[in-house]
Protein backbone atom coordinates (compact mmCIF):
# COMPACT_ATOMS: atom_id res chain seq x y z
CA UNK A 1 0.00 0.00 0.00
CA UNK A 2 1.12 3.77 -0.93
CA UNK A 3 -0.16 6.99 0.00
CA UNK A 4 0.39 9.38 -2.78
CA UNK A 5 0.61 13.28 -1.72
CA UNK A 6 -2.95 12.93 -1.35
CA UNK A 7 -3.66 15.16 -4.64
CA UNK A 8 -7.14 14.07 -5.17
CA UNK A 9 -8.14 14.57 -1.77
CA UNK A 10 -6.65 18.21 -2.13
CA UNK A 11 -8.75 18.91 -5.08
CA UNK A 12 -12.07 17.59 -3.66
CA UNK A 13 -11.28 20.32 -0.84
CA UNK A 14 -10.68 22.97 -2.93
CA UNK A 15 -13.42 22.18 -5.20
CA UNK A 16 -15.80 22.23 -2.18
CA UNK A 17 -14.72 25.62 -0.95
CA UNK A 18 -15.40 26.90 -4.31
CA UNK A 19 -18.86 25.31 -4.59
CA UNK A 20 -19.49 26.60 -0.84
CA UNK A 21 -18.66 29.88 -1.41
CA UNK A 22 -20.42 30.04 -4.66
CA UNK A 23 -23.55 28.90 -3.31
CA UNK A 24 -23.24 31.41 -0.12
CA UNK A 25 -22.67 34.67 -3.11
CA UNK A 26 -25.95 33.12 -4.87
CA UNK A 27 -28.03 32.97 -1.80
CA UNK A 28 -27.16 36.38 -0.81
CA UNK A 29 -28.16 37.87 -4.82
CA UNK A 30 -31.42 36.59 -4.96
CA UNK A 31 -32.36 37.36 -1.47
CA UNK A 32 -32.02 41.22 -1.98
CA UNK A 33 -33.37 41.43 -5.75
CA UNK A 34 -36.24 39.50 -5.40
CA UNK A 35 -38.80 39.32 -8.89
CA UNK A 36 -38.10 42.28 -11.08
CA UNK A 37 -41.90 42.71 -11.45
CA UNK A 38 -42.92 43.51 -8.18
CA UNK A 39 -43.17 46.70 -6.85
CA UNK A 40 -40.80 47.84 -4.24
CA UNK A 41 -42.09 47.23 -0.61
CA UNK A 42 -42.26 50.16 2.00
CA UNK A 43 -39.31 51.11 3.62
CA UNK A 44 -39.91 50.06 7.66
CA UNK A 45 -41.00 52.33 9.75
CA UNK A 46 -38.88 53.94 12.30
CA UNK A 47 -37.39 51.62 15.11
CA UNK A 48 -39.17 48.77 13.51
CA UNK A 49 -36.99 46.05 12.68
CA UNK A 50 -36.96 44.01 9.17
CA UNK A 51 -37.35 40.26 10.20
CA UNK A 52 -34.90 38.03 8.94
CA UNK A 53 -35.12 35.97 5.86
CA UNK A 54 -34.98 32.00 6.35
CA UNK A 55 -32.10 30.94 4.56
CA UNK A 56 -33.31 27.96 2.70
CA UNK A 57 -30.27 27.30 0.56
CA UNK A 58 -28.92 24.08 1.17
CA UNK A 59 -25.69 23.06 1.66
CA UNK A 60 -23.79 21.68 -1.22
CA UNK A 61 -22.07 18.76 -1.12
CA UNK A 62 -19.24 17.40 -3.41
CA UNK A 63 -19.46 13.89 -4.65
CA UNK A 64 -16.53 11.56 -3.82
CA UNK A 65 -14.75 10.25 -7.16
CA UNK A 66 -15.03 6.73 -7.32
CA UNK A 67 -12.37 4.06 -6.83
CA UNK A 68 -10.66 3.39 -9.76
CA UNK A 69 -9.18 -0.21 -10.18
CA UNK A 70 -6.77 -2.03 -12.49
CA UNK A 71 -6.52 -5.55 -12.48
CA UNK A 72 -2.83 -6.95 -13.59
CA UNK A 73 -1.71 -10.28 -14.79
CA UNK A 74 2.19 -11.20 -15.33
CA UNK A 75 4.16 -13.55 -16.76
CA UNK A 76 7.51 -14.65 -16.50
CA UNK A 77 9.78 -15.80 -18.85
CA UNK A 78 8.61 -16.36 -23.15
CA UNK A 79 12.08 -18.56 -23.68
CA UNK A 80 11.56 -20.17 -27.14
CA UNK A 81 13.62 -23.13 -27.12
CA UNK A 82 14.26 -25.15 -30.43
CA UNK A 83 11.28 -27.31 -29.55
CA UNK A 84 8.79 -24.72 -28.58
CA UNK A 85 9.30 -23.03 -32.23
CA UNK A 86 9.44 -26.67 -33.55
CA UNK A 87 5.91 -27.30 -32.09
CA UNK A 88 4.60 -23.86 -33.39
CA UNK A 89 6.17 -25.00 -36.85
CA UNK A 90 3.97 -28.31 -36.61
CA UNK A 91 0.73 -26.10 -35.64
CA UNK A 92 0.94 -23.89 -38.65
CA UNK A 93 -1.68 -24.12 -41.64
CA UNK A 94 -0.94 -24.19 -45.08
CA UNK A 95 1.53 -21.60 -46.10
CA UNK A 96 2.45 -20.16 -42.60
CA UNK A 97 5.76 -20.84 -41.12
CA UNK A 98 4.82 -21.29 -37.37
CA UNK A 99 1.79 -20.93 -35.32
CA UNK A 100 2.11 -20.18 -31.37
CA UNK A 101 -0.85 -19.20 -30.10
CA UNK A 102 -2.25 -22.59 -29.85
CA UNK A 103 0.37 -23.15 -27.12
CA UNK A 104 -0.81 -20.36 -25.41
CA UNK A 105 -4.23 -21.50 -25.25
CA UNK A 106 -5.14 -22.71 -21.97
CA UNK A 107 -4.05 -19.52 -20.23
CA UNK A 108 -5.11 -16.96 -22.94
CA UNK A 109 -8.45 -16.50 -20.86
CA UNK A 110 -6.37 -15.19 -17.69
CA UNK A 111 -4.69 -12.63 -20.14
CA UNK A 112 -7.85 -11.18 -21.96
CA UNK A 113 -9.57 -11.15 -18.16
CA UNK A 114 -6.85 -8.19 -17.24
CA UNK A 115 -7.07 -4.99 -17.78
CA UNK A 116 -3.33 -4.77 -18.09
CA UNK A 117 -1.36 -7.87 -18.98
CA UNK A 118 3.01 -8.10 -18.62
CA UNK A 119 5.12 -10.75 -20.76
CA UNK A 120 9.37 -10.93 -20.25
CA UNK A 121 9.93 -11.35 -23.72
CA UNK A 122 13.11 -13.21 -23.14
CA UNK A 123 14.55 -14.01 -26.88
CA UNK A 124 15.16 -11.40 -29.44
CA UNK A 125 13.04 -11.19 -32.90
CA UNK A 126 15.32 -10.73 -35.23
CA UNK A 127 13.99 -11.53 -38.63
CA UNK A 128 17.08 -10.96 -40.97
CA UNK A 129 19.42 -13.79 -38.59
CA UNK A 130 18.94 -17.37 -38.23
CA UNK A 131 16.36 -18.77 -35.65
CA UNK A 132 17.91 -20.52 -32.91
CA UNK A 133 16.30 -21.90 -29.52
CA UNK A 134 19.55 -23.48 -28.28
CA UNK A 135 20.07 -26.18 -30.36
CA UNK A 136 23.16 -27.32 -30.99
CA UNK A 137 24.17 -27.08 -27.11
CA UNK A 138 25.09 -22.50 -27.86
CA UNK A 139 22.48 -20.83 -25.53
CA UNK A 140 22.14 -18.16 -28.20
CA UNK A 141 18.57 -17.38 -28.87
CA UNK A 142 16.33 -15.87 -32.02
CA UNK A 143 12.40 -16.05 -32.50
CA UNK A 144 10.62 -15.98 -35.43
CA UNK A 145 8.33 -13.06 -35.77
CA UNK A 146 5.15 -14.95 -35.60
CA UNK A 147 5.84 -15.00 -31.68
CA UNK A 148 4.84 -11.79 -31.71
CA UNK A 149 1.62 -12.86 -33.00
CA UNK A 150 0.87 -14.88 -30.40
CA UNK A 151 2.06 -12.52 -27.66
CA UNK A 152 -0.27 -9.75 -28.74
CA UNK A 153 -3.31 -12.32 -30.08
CA UNK A 154 -3.05 -13.36 -25.94
CA UNK A 155 -3.73 -9.90 -25.41
CA UNK A 156 -0.69 -8.97 -23.77
CA UNK A 157 0.00 -4.92 -23.24
CA UNK A 158 3.70 -4.50 -21.94
CA UNK A 159 6.65 -6.26 -23.13
CA UNK A 160 9.64 -6.16 -21.56
CA UNK A 161 12.97 -7.23 -22.95
CA UNK A 162 15.47 -6.33 -20.30
CA UNK A 163 17.22 -9.73 -20.09
CA UNK A 164 20.70 -11.74 -20.62
CA UNK A 165 20.18 -12.93 -24.31
CA UNK A 166 20.17 -9.15 -26.03
CA UNK A 167 23.23 -9.20 -27.32
CA UNK A 168 23.48 -13.24 -28.84
CA UNK A 169 22.93 -12.15 -32.08
CA UNK A 170 24.93 -8.86 -31.76
CA UNK A 171 24.65 -5.41 -31.82
CA UNK A 172 22.79 -5.16 -35.25
CA UNK A 173 20.28 -7.77 -34.03
CA UNK A 174 19.10 -6.04 -31.09
CA UNK A 175 18.66 -2.82 -32.74
CA UNK A 176 16.48 -4.91 -35.97
CA UNK A 177 14.55 -6.42 -32.28
CA UNK A 178 14.04 -2.99 -30.49
CA UNK A 179 12.71 -1.68 -34.03
CA UNK A 180 10.61 -4.41 -34.29
CA UNK A 181 9.08 -4.36 -31.29
CA UNK A 182 8.78 -0.56 -31.22
CA UNK A 183 6.70 -1.12 -34.91
CA UNK A 184 4.91 -3.66 -33.29
CA UNK A 185 3.89 -1.02 -30.47
CA UNK A 186 2.54 1.71 -32.65
CA UNK A 187 0.20 -0.75 -34.79
CA UNK A 188 -1.18 -2.53 -31.40
CA UNK A 189 -0.53 -0.25 -28.82
CA UNK A 190 1.93 -2.02 -26.82
CA UNK A 191 4.28 -0.79 -24.38
CA UNK A 192 7.66 -1.77 -25.16
CA UNK A 193 10.90 -1.37 -22.49
CA UNK A 194 14.16 -2.81 -21.12
CA UNK A 195 16.12 -2.11 -24.32
CA UNK A 196 16.48 1.29 -25.88
CA UNK A 197 18.01 2.56 -29.26
CA UNK A 198 19.67 5.61 -27.64
CA UNK A 199 20.21 7.56 -24.01
CA UNK A 200 17.04 9.25 -24.75
CA UNK A 201 14.79 6.67 -25.44
CA UNK A 202 16.40 5.13 -22.12
CA UNK A 203 14.99 8.10 -20.19
CA UNK A 204 12.00 8.15 -21.99
CA UNK A 205 9.89 6.62 -19.07
CA UNK A 206 6.97 4.93 -20.42
CA UNK A 207 3.16 5.43 -18.95
CA UNK A 208 0.08 3.98 -19.42
CA UNK A 209 -3.35 5.58 -18.40
CA UNK A 210 -5.40 2.09 -17.50
CA UNK A 211 -8.74 2.88 -16.27
CA UNK A 212 -7.37 6.17 -15.42
CA UNK A 213 -4.25 5.30 -13.49
CA UNK A 214 -1.44 6.00 -14.43
CA UNK A 215 1.08 3.61 -14.23
CA UNK A 216 5.01 3.66 -15.03
CA UNK A 217 7.16 1.19 -16.10
CA UNK A 218 10.61 0.64 -16.30
CA UNK A 219 13.05 -2.67 -16.80
CA UNK A 220 16.51 -3.77 -15.59
CA UNK A 221 18.80 -6.20 -16.28
CA UNK A 222 21.99 -8.17 -14.16
CA UNK A 223 24.27 -9.09 -17.16
CA UNK A 224 24.42 -9.70 -21.25
CA UNK A 225 25.88 -12.83 -20.91
CA UNK A 226 29.35 -11.43 -20.72
CA UNK A 227 28.48 -9.49 -24.13
CA UNK A 228 28.71 -5.49 -24.25
CA UNK A 229 27.50 -3.01 -26.54
CA UNK A 230 29.85 -1.79 -28.44
CA UNK A 231 31.44 1.71 -28.20
CA UNK A 232 29.92 3.03 -31.32
CA UNK A 233 26.56 2.05 -30.79
CA UNK A 234 23.65 3.91 -29.53
CA UNK A 235 22.04 1.19 -28.20
CA UNK A 236 21.20 1.18 -24.25
CA UNK A 237 20.56 -1.32 -21.66
CA UNK A 238 20.25 -0.12 -17.99
CA UNK A 239 22.07 -2.77 -15.65
CA UNK A 240 21.11 -3.52 -11.53
CA UNK A 241 24.50 -1.91 -10.88
CA UNK A 242 23.44 1.55 -12.57
CA UNK A 243 22.12 2.47 -9.08
CA UNK A 244 22.08 6.07 -9.48
CA UNK A 245 20.21 5.66 -12.69
CA UNK A 246 17.72 3.65 -11.39
CA UNK A 247 17.57 5.41 -8.07
CA UNK A 248 16.73 8.45 -10.94
CA UNK A 249 14.18 6.57 -12.65
CA UNK A 250 11.52 5.57 -10.43
CA UNK A 251 11.97 8.82 -8.47
CA UNK A 252 10.87 10.50 -11.92
CA UNK A 253 8.26 7.39 -12.54
CA UNK A 254 6.83 8.33 -9.15
CA UNK A 255 6.41 11.81 -9.75
CA UNK A 256 4.16 11.53 -13.13
CA UNK A 257 2.65 8.27 -12.60
CA UNK A 258 -0.11 6.98 -9.65
CA UNK A 259 1.96 3.76 -9.65
CA UNK A 260 5.27 2.43 -10.20
CA UNK A 261 5.89 -1.47 -11.79
CA UNK A 262 9.81 -2.52 -12.34
CA UNK A 263 11.27 -5.83 -14.35
CA UNK A 264 14.05 -6.64 -12.58
CA UNK A 265 15.68 -9.49 -14.35
CA UNK A 266 18.23 -10.42 -11.81
CA UNK A 267 19.19 -13.99 -10.16
CA UNK A 268 20.75 -17.18 -10.04
CA UNK A 269 19.66 -19.77 -12.34
CA UNK A 270 17.72 -22.84 -10.93
CA UNK A 271 17.66 -21.91 -7.98
CA UNK A 272 14.71 -21.09 -5.60
CA UNK A 273 16.73 -19.39 -2.96
CA UNK A 274 16.89 -15.70 -3.01
CA UNK A 275 19.93 -13.80 -2.77
CA UNK A 276 21.12 -11.36 -0.48
CA UNK A 277 21.72 -8.48 -2.74
CA UNK A 278 18.40 -8.71 -4.61
CA UNK A 279 16.57 -8.68 -1.20
CA UNK A 280 18.72 -5.49 -0.84
CA UNK A 281 18.18 -4.14 -3.94
CA UNK A 282 14.45 -4.57 -4.25
CA UNK A 283 14.10 -2.28 -0.62
CA UNK A 284 16.04 0.32 -2.04
CA UNK A 285 13.73 0.02 -5.50
CA UNK A 286 10.48 0.23 -3.32
CA UNK A 287 11.97 3.15 -0.93
CA UNK A 288 12.38 5.02 -4.12
CA UNK A 289 9.24 4.87 -5.27
CA UNK A 290 8.62 1.23 -6.67
CA UNK A 291 5.13 -0.19 -5.67
CA UNK A 292 5.69 -3.33 -7.60
CA UNK A 293 8.47 -5.76 -8.97
CA UNK A 294 8.59 -7.96 -11.18
CA UNK A 295 11.38 -10.44 -11.36
CA UNK A 296 12.63 -12.98 -13.50
CA UNK A 297 15.69 -14.55 -15.11
CA UNK A 298 16.09 -17.59 -12.95
CA UNK A 299 14.02 -19.81 -14.67
CA UNK A 300 12.30 -20.84 -11.53
CA UNK A 301 9.42 -19.91 -9.50
CA UNK A 302 10.34 -18.08 -6.22
CA UNK A 303 9.50 -16.54 -3.84
CA UNK A 304 7.67 -13.12 -3.05
CA UNK A 305 6.57 -10.19 -0.17
CA UNK A 306 5.56 -7.36 0.93
CA UNK A 307 8.19 -4.68 1.44
CA UNK A 308 7.47 -1.68 4.16
CA UNK A 309 9.46 1.25 3.23
CA UNK A 310 10.73 3.87 5.99
CA UNK A 311 7.51 6.12 6.19
CA UNK A 312 5.50 3.13 6.94
CA UNK A 313 3.82 2.54 3.61
CA UNK A 314 4.49 -0.55 1.46
CA UNK A 315 5.51 -2.57 -2.40
CA UNK A 316 5.48 -5.80 -3.66
CA UNK A 317 7.99 -7.90 -4.83
CA UNK A 318 7.59 -10.83 -6.94
CA UNK A 319 11.24 -11.88 -6.66
CA UNK A 320 11.21 -14.47 -9.43
CA UNK A 321 7.71 -15.69 -12.06
CA UNK A 322 9.84 -18.41 -13.12
CA UNK A 323 9.03 -19.29 -16.85
CA UNK A 324 6.11 -18.74 -19.01
CA UNK A 325 7.18 -21.22 -21.72
CA UNK A 326 9.91 -23.42 -22.77
CA UNK A 327 11.33 -26.85 -23.35
CA UNK A 328 13.24 -27.31 -20.22
CA UNK A 329 14.27 -30.70 -18.66
CA UNK A 330 14.21 -30.00 -15.27
CA UNK A 331 11.05 -30.42 -12.93
CA UNK A 332 11.54 -27.12 -10.85
CA UNK A 333 12.07 -25.34 -14.48
CA UNK A 334 8.47 -26.49 -15.62
CA UNK A 335 6.33 -24.63 -12.98
CA UNK A 336 6.02 -20.83 -12.97
CA UNK A 337 3.79 -18.53 -11.70
CA UNK A 338 1.80 -15.28 -12.76
CA UNK A 339 1.34 -12.40 -10.50
CA UNK A 340 -2.03 -11.48 -10.24
CA UNK A 341 -3.30 -8.38 -8.47
CA UNK A 342 -5.24 -5.10 -8.13
CA UNK A 343 -3.94 -1.63 -8.46
CA UNK A 344 -6.67 0.31 -6.73
CA UNK A 345 -6.47 4.43 -6.59
CA UNK A 346 -8.81 5.63 -3.97
CA UNK A 347 -10.92 8.57 -4.98
CA UNK A 348 -11.67 9.80 -1.21
CA UNK A 349 -7.92 9.81 -0.51
CA UNK A 350 -5.58 10.04 -3.72
CA UNK A 351 -3.91 7.00 -2.41
CA UNK A 352 -2.55 3.58 -4.59
CA UNK A 353 -3.19 0.17 -2.94
CA UNK A 354 -2.64 -3.40 -4.13
CA UNK A 355 -5.33 -5.52 -3.51
CA UNK A 356 -5.80 -9.41 -3.71
CA UNK A 357 -2.05 -9.88 -4.61
CA UNK A 358 -1.26 -13.21 -4.98
CA UNK A 359 0.63 -16.07 -8.28
CA UNK A 360 -1.47 -18.25 -10.25
CA UNK A 361 0.84 -21.33 -11.06
CA UNK A 362 1.31 -21.71 -14.64
CA UNK A 363 3.07 -25.27 -15.68
CA UNK A 364 4.55 -26.09 -19.27
CA UNK A 365 3.68 -29.75 -20.21
CA UNK A 366 4.88 -31.85 -22.75
CA UNK A 367 5.19 -35.34 -24.13
CA UNK A 368 7.07 -38.06 -24.92
CA UNK A 369 10.39 -37.73 -25.59
CA UNK A 370 9.98 -35.07 -28.72
CA UNK A 371 8.57 -32.34 -26.55
CA UNK A 372 4.81 -33.35 -28.28
CA UNK A 373 1.78 -31.56 -27.15
CA UNK A 374 3.68 -28.81 -25.79
CA UNK A 375 1.29 -25.79 -23.72
CA UNK A 376 1.28 -24.16 -20.98
CA UNK A 377 -1.68 -24.50 -18.41
CA UNK A 378 -2.91 -22.80 -15.22
CA UNK A 379 -2.81 -24.71 -12.31
CA UNK A 380 -6.83 -25.13 -12.30
CA UNK A 381 -7.02 -26.73 -15.96
CA UNK A 382 -4.13 -29.08 -14.89
CA UNK A 383 -4.57 -32.78 -13.54
CA UNK A 384 -3.10 -35.63 -12.12
CA UNK A 385 -3.80 -37.13 -15.52
CA UNK A 386 -1.77 -34.54 -17.40
CA UNK A 387 0.69 -34.92 -14.95
CA UNK A 388 1.60 -38.90 -15.16
CA UNK A 389 1.99 -38.09 -18.74
CA UNK A 390 4.54 -35.49 -19.07
CA UNK A 391 7.23 -36.08 -21.20
CA UNK A 392 10.14 -34.76 -19.00
CA UNK A 393 11.35 -38.53 -17.68
CA UNK A 394 12.32 -39.19 -21.94
CA UNK A 395 13.54 -35.89 -22.94
CA UNK A 396 16.67 -36.04 -24.70
CA UNK A 397 18.77 -34.24 -23.49
CA UNK A 398 18.08 -35.03 -19.53
CA UNK A 399 17.86 -33.19 -17.20
CA UNK A 400 18.87 -33.68 -13.65
CA UNK A 401 15.67 -33.83 -11.60
CA UNK A 402 13.10 -35.69 -14.29
CA UNK A 403 10.51 -37.02 -11.96
CA UNK A 404 6.95 -35.62 -12.47
CA UNK A 405 3.32 -36.40 -10.55
CA UNK A 406 0.61 -34.07 -9.25
CA UNK A 407 2.30 -34.89 -5.72
CA UNK A 408 5.57 -33.37 -6.78
CA UNK A 409 4.09 -30.61 -9.13
CA UNK A 410 2.12 -29.61 -5.60
CA UNK A 411 5.60 -29.35 -3.78
CA UNK A 412 7.05 -27.63 -5.38
CA UNK A 413 4.20 -24.69 -5.63
CA UNK A 414 4.20 -24.96 -2.24
CA UNK A 415 8.13 -24.74 -1.73
CA UNK A 416 8.18 -21.62 -4.15
CA UNK A 417 4.98 -19.88 -3.53
CA UNK A 418 4.27 -19.01 0.13
CA UNK A 419 0.81 -20.39 0.92
CA UNK A 420 -1.36 -17.16 1.33
CA UNK A 421 -0.45 -16.01 -1.97
CA UNK A 422 -1.28 -19.33 -3.93
CA UNK A 423 -4.11 -18.39 -6.16
CA UNK A 424 -4.93 -22.17 -7.41
CA UNK A 425 -8.86 -21.75 -8.64
CA UNK A 426 -8.05 -18.88 -11.53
Amino acid sequence: MKLRKGRAAAAIAVLAVLITTVASCTSKVVGSAGNKNEAPSAAPAENETEPEEENTTEPTTVPVPADKTVHVTAVGDNLIHYSVYKNAEKLAGPGENFDFKPLYQHVKYLIEEADLAIINQETIISPSNEIRGANGGALLFNSPPEVADAVIDMGFDVVTMANNHLLDFGASALEESINFWNQKAKEYDLTVLGAYLNEEDANNIRVRDVNGVKIAFLAYAEHINGFSIPDDSSLRVIMNYEEDVIQRQIEEADKIADAVVVSAHWGVEDTHLVSEDRIELANKMVNWGADVILGCHTHTAETMEWIERDDGTKGFVFYSMGNFICCQTDNFNLVGEMPDFDIVLHGDTGEITLEDVGAIPNIIHYEVGDFSNLGVYPYSKYTPELAAVHGIPYAVPQGTYTSFSWDILNQIIDESIPKEFQKLDK
